[in-house]
């Protein structure tokens, strides 16, 4: 019998998403209760937390879209996702992980909508120059799992192919 990995378990996997979620929602609730609105609170060099809102999806983009139709564009992409992670297989550990990630954080910035009306973002990385789009914990989630994803589906499930072979 093959042994299934450890977050492609489903209760593994929701428990995972769930304190995900809820590790979002509460840096996000700190946030909005105790960081000043627009101003740079310095961390170390190059990176300061800053509070502000996110009209739109993604930095901003679509940030003059109706709220309802960006929340049906999250759950179309929850959806996807739901759909491809469990439509096919998918070897590595990484992968699952990689989709819990990108689950949590989409459900984050949707649950944003229905609390706040808009996302909330905290995070900045910045020069005397130049600065990176503010954004938040549930963005984290969603790019270090995309990321998992594409290291998996690129390079461990090309190498499990192989050994099959």
């Amino acid at each position: 019998m093959e042994q299934r990995s450890f977050f492609a378990r489903p209760l593994v996997a929701l428990a995972f998403i769930v304190f995900a979620l809820s590790l979002d929602q509460l840096t996000k609730y700190l946030v909005e209760q105790y960081l000043p609105f627009e101003q740079v609170v310095a961390i170390v060099p190059y990176f300061a937390l800053y509070r502000t809102w996110n009209e739109g999806v993604a930095f901003s983009m679509l940030s003059g879209m109706n709220g309802w139709a960006i929340v049906a564009m999250r759950l179309a992409i929850i959806t996807f996702i739901l759909w491809w992670w469990r439509s096919s297989e998918h070897p590595s550990w990484l992968s699952h992980l990689g989709f819990c990630m990108v689950i949590a954080g989409a459900a984050g910035n949707v649950v944003d909508h229905f609390v706040y009306g808009h996302v909330v973002d905290m995070f900045l990385f910045y020069t005397q120059t130049w600065s990176f789009a503010v954004f938040n914990l549930a963005d984290c989630f969603i790019t270090t799992g995309a990321v998992l994803i594409g290291i998996s589906e690129i390079f461990l499930s090309r190498k499990a192919n192989k050994e099959s072979r």
